[in-house]
Order: structure tokens, then sequence, then C-alpha cells
């Protein structure tokens, strides 16, 4: 396998040193102590391309991405593409959902999501697929692949706390609970409750829980998107009816296309006119509403400008991003620095 790194020459760090060295020479060894701060910036660490899939010679339309046990998971097209997280290896390609005598072949893959040891894939033929996590086989299928049935196509998946979100096409998400779907469920299941996303048309969508809550990037809307999970379970049978709408800030200008939390940082992009950025803000002051990005890069160190950034996902140190723009997997390490300030 080729691994296409990224060595450029790190001029950033190199002046966040300077200037603390020069901070630390002109302090008075008297005066109070300095005041520390820490900077997050982003570098480049790898990237994966189509040359890296089975013999090099296919293509990489990288859309919804996900990492579990060390294993990165891209909906890629019509296929789902499996690698090692840790060395970038490609591991194997999925093209077809497969449980016993049945196979139906995977077709413009959006979404995945994996909890509690099932592997859930979204198509805009109108199906959320269920596979075994170990095994990679069929546990079931939600829709059938016609749009006026189940799903009006797909367009995006989360699933925690026992519950399953699923964006559909325009303003809806539907809602079912995990214990619904089994190997024995039909396939045209009713949802356990529905949501609005106030706007909405055929996009990919990126959503993901914390906290007792479903954000969602609201790309339509130009906001991030709040719903609480304890109120859907409340206003659920309601909600069949008449959607549950979130809470929501709206943005002036910036349009959030993706969001993802890790321990820390609500990972997310936001496309501003015709500029894409990766946008990390501290988890619990996103939670709260309070949008002041603590790495806010259109780039890395003014090269290699973002495309469009449809989804990410952190493991340690590394940021992995699924620039469709670029038809790449970009993955970028998250540095931190402290400057200490003399007063």
């Amino acid at each position: 396998m080729e691994l296409t790194r990224k060595i450029n020459m790190n001029k950033l760090p190199f002046l966040i040193l300077l200037l603390c060295f020069i901070t630390s020479c002109s302090k008075d060894s008297d005066g109070p102590e300095p005041t520390n701060y820490d900077y997050y910036y982003p570098t480049n660490e790898a990237s994966i391309t189509a040359k890296q899939i089975g013999d090099g010679s296919g293509t990489l339309d990288p859309k919804g991405i996900t990492i579990s046990k060390e294993k990165l998971y891209v909906c890629n097209g019509n296929v789902l593409e499996v690698f090692n997280a840790v060395t970038l290896a490609h591991i194997k390609t999925i093209a077809n959902y497969t449980k016993g005598s049945t196979t139906i072949p995977f077709v413009n893959l959006t979404s995945v999501s994996i909890d509690n040891g099932r592997i859930y894939v979204g198509s805009v033929e109108s199906r959320l697929f269920v596979l075994d996590e170990s095994t990679t086989l069929g546990i079931n299928t939600v829709g059938n692949g016609q749009w006026w049935q189940t799903f009006v196509h797909v367009f995006g998946v989360v699933v925690k706390d026992g519950l399953v979100f699923v964006k559909e096409k325009e303003k809806s998400i539907k809602v079912f609970e995990a214990s619904q779907i089994t190997e024995t469920s039909d396939w045209n299941l009713k949802p356990f409750a529905k949501l609005n996303t106030l706007s909405g048309f055929d996009q990919v969508y990126s959503m993901d829980v914390t906290d007792g809550n479903l954000v969602v990037a609201g790309r339509d809307a130009k906001s991030y998107l709040y719903y609480n999970l304890a109120g859907i379970r409340a206003n659920a049978a309601a909600s069949i009816t008449t959607p549950l709408e979130p809470v929501k800030a709206p943005f002036e200008e910036a349009k959030p296309i993706s969001v993802v939390f890790s321990k820390d940082w609500a990972i997310t992009s936001e496309n501003a006119g015709n500029t894409s950025y990766l946008r990390l803000y501290p988890k619990d002051e996103f939670n709260n509403r309070e949008y002041k990005p603590r790495v806010n890069a259109s780039d890395i160190m003014g090269q290699n400008p973002f495309g469009t950034i449809v989804s990410a996902v952190q493991l340690n140190d590394r940021i992995f991003l699924s620039d469709n723009t670029n038809k790449t997997i970009r993955v970028v390490k998250l540095n931190k620095s402290t400057i200490a300030e003399q007063k």
C-alpha cells in the first residue's frame, strides 16, 4: 500500500516557539507569574486516495465515515471501504448486503454509523442496511428501495443511546428504536418519532449525539439543530403527526456541513461563501450554543485548502476528514502549544 505522507515546513509551530522564547526571555524574574494560553492547530499527517484501494485503478468518492475498533469505514459510491485506522492499510471492500441466500448490491451510499456491534449504512436508494460488525453479514434492512415506502431516500444516519436517526429528503428525520430492528423484523418499520430540520432537500446530512442531545449540522437552516433525547421520547407519539422542531442559533454566514463529537471537541466543518473550514469547538461550550472555535482553518499552513468536508471522525490525535471535493480522506494531526504571556 502506498501511504501518501504530507511533509511541509512547519512554520507556525516555529513561530510559536520563537514567541515563547522571546516572552520567557523578557520576563522579570521578580514579576508575577505568566498567564498560559493553549493554542491548537492542525498539521498534515497523511491522506487516503483511490490509489490505496485494491489495484489503485478505481475511484474514491468519500461521503460518510466512522471509526470503530481501529477500523475506518468509508462510504464510497456503491461500496463501503474498510481501512486500518492506525496504519491506513486497506482491509476490504464491501459491495453487497448479504444474508443467507439474499444479496442486495449497495448503491449510492451516503452515511454510516456503528453502535453496539452493528453497522448501519444509509443509501439514496431508500434503504438502511444493518450489518453485523464482526462478520459484516446482513442482519436486516429497513426500507425496500422504493422511495414512496419507508424512506424518501436516506441522506444521513447516526445510532446512539438505543435510537436510530435517519435523515430523509427535505426536512424529515425518522427515529427508530434500535430494538425494533431484529433478524426477523419487517422491512417497513414504522418510526418511533419524527423530527423537523426546518429546511433541506437532497444533500448528505451529518448528525451526532452528545450529552442527551441529537445535534444536526443544519446546512440549509444555517444552524446547528439540537433535539433533546428525553423530549423526543416524551413527545414521540405526537411527533408522528407534528414532527418536533429543534432549538437553534442561526449563523449569519456560515453553513454547517458536518458535526461529530470526541471526548473534548465538537469537530465541525462549515462553508462560508466558497471557502470550507475545519472548526473545533470545546464540547461544553458548543453544547451551550457558544460558538468560539479554537481551531478555525481553511487549509494547512497556507497550503492545500480544504474542499467540502461532508464527514469527520477523530482517533487519538488524528482527525479524519472526508473531503468530497478533492476525493480524498485527509488525515490531520491536532497539535497543542502553550504560550506564556508575562503581564
